[in-house]
């Protein structure tokens, strides 16, 4: 799998938690995200920490 692909796939994975109300902002703990704008900012943020880690290595 290359980096895109698995970029691609981890913001899927966030915006499908999202429509099914199970994406929360911070830790599970926190408040259910109900703003898609900020599903988006957390998609794209998890992406960006996971290439960081591909990088790494």
């Amino acid at each position: 799998m290359s980096n895109k692909s698995k970029e691609k796939s981890k913001v899927k994975k966030v915006m499908r938690e999202f429509k099914e109300g199970e994406l929360h902002s911070g830790s599970k703990n926190g408040p259910v995200v109900s703003n898609p704008k900020q599903a988006v900012a957390i998609a794209l943020s998890e992406a960006r920490k996971l290439r960081s880690k591909i990088k790494k290595k």
